[in-house]
Order: structure tokens, then C-alpha cells, then sequence
């Protein structure tokens, strides 16, 4: 995984893009990063993963340590596997299982009854 970008949005917000993967060998910068902007005042986070390939629990202990202060996070760009550790975390359901389910279309020559 690499910090792919950092830019700072405003006194408050700082905006992060990943790459790669992100698991326990490769968190380190991200987390240091993050720490740097706590203390610089930043309070909202929003994190680009739309490159992020693969994310475990050492992506999911980083967001919710940041969460777990308070402070807001966006995430943008989900990609898969970032859904699936979403979904894990937070109970947030698919975007296809939010899909509301389309009537059946009948066969050609099909009666209704």
C-alpha cells in the first residue's frame, strides 16, 4: 500500500488516496500520516480507496481508531474489497442487496392468474 496523494481541503479536512494493498505490514505510513494530521487539528477525513486492491482488519483498526475520536470520515471510491470491509464494520448492507427487486416479466403466451 502507498499514500498515493495527501492534500489538506480546509482547517479542518485532509484528503488521503490509497493504492495497493493495505494490510498490517503496509499500514504504518497511513497510520503515521494520520496521526500527523490529528494533531495538526484535522478532523475529517476523507479517504480515496478507489485504487485500493485489497484492505483487512489493519485498514478497518485505522478507521475506526479515527472514528472512535469522534471525527467524521468520508470514504470515496469504494472500491470491492473496501464494500466488503464496509459491510463488516458498520452492518452496511451492498449496494445490490439495497436494490429493490424488479417484478418478473412474463413469458410470451404466459396467462396471469
Amino acid at each position: 500500500m502507498s499514500v498515493r496523494s495527501c492534500s489538506v481541503l480546509d482547517e479542518q479536512t485532509v484528503r488521503v488516496e490509497l493504492h495497493g494493498e493495505v494490510d498490517h505490514y503496509s499500514a504504518g505510513p497511513l497510520r503515521v500520516l494520520l496521526a500527523a494530521a490529528s494533531t495538526g487539528g484535522h478532523r475529517c477525513l476523507v479517504l480515496d480507496t478507489s485504487r485500493v486492491t485489497f484492505a483487512d482488519s489493519a485498514l478497518l483498526r485505522i478507521l475506526t481508531d479515527w472514528t472512535g475520536h469522534g471525527w467524521r470520515l468520508r470514504l470515496t471510491g469504494i472500491t470491492p474489497a473496501m464494500e466488503r470491509l464496509r459491510a463488516a464494520a458498520w452492518g452496511a448492507s451492498t449496494p445490490t442487496a439495497r436494490r429493490r427487486a424488479r417484478p418478473r416479466r412474463e413469458a410470451v403466451g404466459e396467462e396471469r392468474g
